[in-house]
């Protein structure tokens, strides 16, 4: 499978589908294989999809804590360099949209329509995950039982009702156990969040932006996506109730239609 050296790190990537080209940024903890089959196979039908492991992490190299958001977005330019694309349409969610917003501030010119999803910008009116769902989580990583802790992750990241698919669990822990994510890189991300704060030039972003998020999100409260959208007015908001975080998992086929008729507009301008 296809690697690209982008600033000294070997960055992991995945491509298939044929159409207008789609770069899908993942959020913390999560390689390729966390984005699921059916949302892809969805996406694959109208787009020329490229999925990636950001560094440190999955499949791609090692790489020390230190860097930043920031860092994460000009990666991703630099893999857009790497495929031959001048732009593409830019999903981005969890701290994946925090890149894909650096991305669109960074390098306006490589970002055709962006989706921002389950995402966070900092500042006023923004909120990270609670104490009470990041102390759960800890507990879980600590224990040293794996299965605690991919079951634990798994109900902190969809809503109760989708938690109790039994099938949709097997497929998560499937991917989760594929490419293990290990902790000091989820660590050096987390440190990369705490760091990432676009509230003030969110403005400034020229492509045409969906915003993506459901009201059962524990990892990044619905909050934020009207935080964020309070600074983008000609940006599309979509409140999906009773979803959780992976809203890509509980609704794959609306998702993709979501980005394909995002996609549609913008083209038709």
């Amino acid at each position: 499978m296809p690697h690209a050296t982008i600033h000294g790190h070997d960055l992991y990537y995945e491509r298939a589908g044929s159409g207008e080209p789609l770069l899908l940024v993942m959020g913390m903890s999560g390689t390729h294989r966390t984005w699921g089959r059916p949302f892809l196979d969805a996406l694959r039908a109208d787009f020329d999809v490229v999925v990636y492991d950001h560094r440190g992490i999955g499949r791609s190299s090692r790489a020390e804590a230190g860097y930043s958001i920031a860092d994460l977005s000009d990666d991703a330019a630099a893999l857009l360099d790497e495929l031959g694309w001048d732009s593409a349409h830019v999903v981005g969610i969890s701290m994946g949209g925090m890149v894909a917003q650096e991305l669109a501030l960074r390098h306006p010119d490589r970002v055709r329509t962006l989706t921002l999803g389950c995402t966070y910008a900092g500042g006023a009116g923004s909120a990270l995950t609670s104490e009470a769902t990041f102390g759960r989580l800890g507990e879980a990583w600590s224990s040293g039982d794996r299965e605690r802790a991919l079951r634990v992750a798994w109900e902190v990241n969809v809503s109760r009702a989708f938690a109790a698919d039994d099938d949709q669990y097997a497929a998560f822990r499937e991917a989760a156990l594929a490419v293990p994510a290990a902790l000091p890189a989820i660590l050096a991300q987390m440190q990369a969040i705490g760091g990432h704060d676009t509230s003030e030039r969110l403005g400034g972003i020229q492509a045409p932006t969906l915003i993506v998020h459901g009201t059962e999100d524990e990892m990044l409260p619905v909050s934020n996506a009207h935080a964020i959208a309070e600074r983008m007015p000609d940006a599309r908001l979509e409140i999906w109730d009773g979803v959780g975080h992976l809203f890509f998992w509980e609704r794959p086929e609306e998702s993709a239609r979501l980005v394909r008729e995002h996609a549609g507009r913008a083209a038709a301008v």
